[in-house]
């Protein structure tokens, strides 16, 4: 009842701010209900073989348990989820893991190792967007069942024929498609053979923190707390997602009382709330990359000396401090701050003079005429204009062409460019996801089978290219730890990117709300331990 009431003041409140808030007065959530404003219109499916949505891996993380998990309590420590316990064979591809003890699901069932080994091959069979995370450990419908199995209640074998490094195999295991499903709960469901597809688009049977009871298109998600949970029971009875795709809106509710946070505010907004009374912000990184990207196949940007003058004629600082400010931190390498193997030393500032030397011994002292290519939404034709006017005090004439995602990849990818600045965002959160595009050019032939970032620039990387294919293997994790690092080094002092930013979130909330959690990727987001 007390989610149908708040639903209505949330719905009075939006309606109020479209007529100025005539009469409207402050209003408080439930104290035992957290109510969130962002836009959830990109939600398709809450199946964890198929959510590759934002909103909707926002949804299962709370929703559902996973193999592995960085929890909330300390998102940057890989752990065991529903597994307490695991042991590598001597071969290094089979892993063998025994499950937690008591653990159920939302529907009292408990949870076990043949669930597990259920929902793997689930994904698997499916064959949905997202299933290539799991399905590059060799496995496919017809052999998952074999590699991926319960040995009993308490113990899953899996085996993983491409002898990943261990890391990387646990990284993966805390992606959206290892969550476990209820199995008997989707067999329940199954209609002609779809493993619960259907019914589990728009129902869920997890064992997570909380249970999704109400999901209505484009309007509501109304979660209900798992007294159960095997970490213990939320601190909130309930959590509710409102649909409010206007920023402004959005902002007003949060002032008014009606939501405890604000998810999509722009930075102006965020900035406009301080001094308002009970509401404040936070910022949190994300995991993506801005970087610049110079060809090897432009003589000047292939000579070394030019790729280290440029690194010193970009006032990265000077653009996190203004028009970037709240929304990017300064992040000089191509794996984002906060993950296993990042790298975050910055070893690079505005420094003309510096620059001015290095194009002298170069051959260019006049510095030279190049065109940079661009997106034509914010934040890029500002970081490109950032850059150009720095770039010129070293003589270098940088000449901005501003286009449409469509135009500009198709460009890039064609390797038909001088310099390119752009973003990157990793596909899982192993280091390998950006080391295996940043540092990898196997075949710099015009037609290859991949084509890599480092492929894309011309960069010919032989060294690089095998040291990226050990670490992947590399089974000691704090020697693959430091390979990353070593590729990191080598690529931020000589490569042909110039690494600039990680972008962060701005939320705001109400001032009385302890214990939100919000992690640099969409899926490492948690409510559960929200207090007021």
């Amino acid at each position: 009842m007390a989610a149908m009431n708040i639903l209505r003041k949330i719905a009075a409140a939006a309606v109020a701010s479209v007529v100025g808030l005539g009469g409207y007065a402050y209003a408080e959530t439930p104290a035992d209900t957290l109510v969130i404003a962002k836009t959830i219109d990109d939600m398709i499916t809450v199946d964890p073989a198929e959510v590759y949505e934002f909103s909707g891996g926002e949804v299962i993380t709370n929703v559902y348990d996973r193999v592995m998990r960085f929890e909330a309590e300390d998102i940057n420590t890989l752990v065991g989820g529903v597994v307490e316990s695991w042991v590598i064979g001597d071969d290094g591809k089979t892993y063998t893991f025994k499950m937690r003890s008591g653990q159920t699901f939302h529907s009292g069932n408990p949870v076990t190792a043949e669930d597990v080994a259920w929902s793997l091959q689930r994904v698997v069979k499916l064959n949905k967007i997202p299933a290539f995370l799991i399905t590059q450990f060799g496995w496919t419908p017809e052999n998952v069942d074999g590699l991926v199995k319960a040995l009993d209640d308490e113990t899953l074998e899996m085996t993983i024929p491409a002898g990943f490094a261990p890391s990387l195999v646990f990284n993966l295991l805390t992606s959206g498609v290892a969550s476990v499903i209820d199995k008997k709960v989707a067999l329940e469901h199954e209609v002609n053979g779809d493993m619960g597809y259907e019914w589990l688009k728009t129902n869920t049977a997890g064992s997570g923190p909380y249970s999704l009871k109400t999901w209505k298109a484009n309007e509501t998600l109304v979660f209900e707390a798992n007294p159960d949970f095997r970490l213990g029971a939320p601190k909130l009875a309930r959590v509710i997602v409102k649909h409010v795709p206007e920023p402004a809106t959005q902002r007003l509710l949060l002032e008014n009382g009606d939501v405890d946070i604000a998810r999509n505010l722009t930075a102006d907004q965020v900035k406009g709330l301080e001094g308002a009374e009970g509401v404040t912000s936070n910022t949190y990184p994300s995991a993506d990359t801005y970087y610049m990207a110079m060809s090897q196949k432009d003589e000047r940007l292939a000579n070394p000396k030019v790729r280290e003058a440029m690194r010193w004629l970009i006032d990265y600082q000077g653009m996190a401090d203004t028009f970037l400010k709240g929304n990017f931190i300064v992040h000089q390498s191509f794996w984002p701050s906060g993950f296993f193997a990042s790298y975050d030393e910055n070893p690079f500032y505005l420094d003309v003079e510096k620059a001015k030397a290095l194009l002298a011994e170069a051959g260019y002292p006049d510095g030279f005429e190049i065109q940079i290519d661009t997106m034509n939404t914010s934040p890029f034709p500002e970081i490109a204009q950032s850059i150009q006017q720095t770039l010129a005090q070293a003589g270098i004439k940088a000449n901005i062409v501003q286009q449409d995602g469509n135009q500009l990849f198709p460009l890039y990818r064609g390797r038909q460019h001088q310099i390119v600045l752009i973003y990157w965002s990793p596909d899982y959160m192993d280091p390998h996801s950006n080391a295996d595009s940043f540092t990898r050019n196997p075949d710099n032939s015009d037609e290859p089978a991949s084509k890599p970032l480092a492929w894309r620039n011309s960069w010919v990387i032989p060294e690089l290219t095998a040291l990226s294919d050990a670490a992947v293997l590399e089974q000691d994790t704090e020697k693959r730890k430091a390979m990353y690092h070593d590729l990191q080094k080598q690529a931020q002092a000589d490569g042909p990117f110039v690494f600039l930013f990680q972008p962060t979130t701005q939320v705001a909330l109400r001032s009385n709300l302890q214990g939100y959690v919000h992690g640099p990727t969409f899926d490492v987001i948690y409510y559960r331990l929200v207090t007021k």
